[in-house]
């Protein structure tokens, strides 16, 4: 399952960058989850063929997180916007004025972090 989760999240980013043989194919096996069979006969090509496609396109993916490393600065955006929606809601919580303020603060600072790494 993770491995479908990773490819998925790898399509996303990067899908556009592969032909557009590729991505039939490959959208046929991770998205449609069709088996290797059925892609094959739906394309007119082996078995094999898909089986191999398919692996080039993991390693093409692959390479471009390695490169871009998109997927990994879109994690940690995404860790920082949601310690920010913690922190607002600890203030409204908290409505005290020292606990608010330190919670804006830190959030101004992990604001200021994501736009940087933008």
């Amino acid at each position: 399952m993770e491995k479908i989760v990773e490819q998925g999240i790898l399509y996303d980013f990067y899908g556009e960058l592969l032909t557009g043989h590729q991505r039939q194919i490959y959208e046929a096996a991770v998205y449609n989850d069709l088996s290797l069979r059925e892609i094959a006969e739906e394309n007119g090509i082996s078995r094999q063929g898909v089986h191999d496609l398919l692996k080039r396109c993991d390693k093409i993916l692959a390479e471009y997180e390695k490169k871009l490393h998109l997927v990994e600065k879109f994690n940690r955006v995404k860790k920082k916007v949601e310690a920010i929606e913690k922190l607002g809601e600890t203030a409204e919580n908290e409505m005290q004025a020292d606990n608010s303020a330190r919670a804006l603060r830190e959030a101004g600072r992990l604001a200021q972090e994501i736009l940087e790494e933008l």
